[in-house]
């Protein structure tokens, strides 16, 4: 009988306290959206209205309540051009994509038992670790590359020779031929000496 599970793997397992389950963690796109709005909370924070009425001090005394109005315009125009000109970053660089393919990879690194590749400090063997596969299935695709070459070389050379054999039946057969009509030709001519004789 198998012990009971207890403890934080026990309310992992039930997806947290209550049975709720766990929120997953936030994907890197949103981690950048509240890095940024975090940045402008605390760019308005350090630009605050008690330090805008200061650098203004004559005009507040004469207008606060205008004074109050500028700022709070100023603020929200800045906080508008500094999310558009992210906005254009992210756009021109594709950041959210890349984000969610960062994100993906990191997931599927998590299903990884073997440790990712580190560097040992040995330049010469870390190129040989990096190459060596490389080039061991390089050497074997030549290898096969060359069997292939070495084949149709081979049926190419049997062909060749095949066509030699054929051309030299043929010059036999020709010169057969040629012998066969030359003992014709001295046949017909005997022949024709021969009826002549009589006259």
């Amino acid at each position: 009988m198998a012990a009971a599970r207890s403890g934080p793997e026990e309310e992992a397992a039930a997806g947290g306290d209550g049975g709720s389950p766990v929120p997953a963690a936030p994907g890197r796109a949103q981690v950048f959206t509240t890095v940024v709005d975090t940045f402008l909370e605390k760019l308005v924070a350090a630009g605050s209205y008690q330090r805008f009425a200061n650098c203004y001090r004559c005009f507040y005394k004469l207008q606060p309540e205008m004074t109050r109005s500028i700022y709070d315009q100023f603020i929200s125009q800045l906080q508008t051009s500094i999310k558009e000109e992210i906005q254009e970053v992210k756009d021109e660089g594709n950041l959210e994509v890349l984000f969610n393919s960062l994100d993906k990879i990191v997931e599927e690194a998590k299903d990884q038992e073997e440790p990712a590749w580190r560097p040992s400090g040995i330049p010469e063997e870390d190129i040989r670790s990096a190459m060596v596969p490389y080039l061991l299935k390089h050497r074997s695709y030549l290898r096969k590359v060359l069997k292939e070459k070495e084949e149709e070389n081979r049926k190419v050379a049997e062909s060749v020779l095949a066509g030699r054999d054929r051309i030299a039946e043929l010059q036999q057969l020709i010169e057969a031929r040629k012998h066969a009509w030359q003992a014709i030709s001295k046949e017909q001519r005997e022949l024709i000496v021969t009826f002549r004789e009589p006259q």
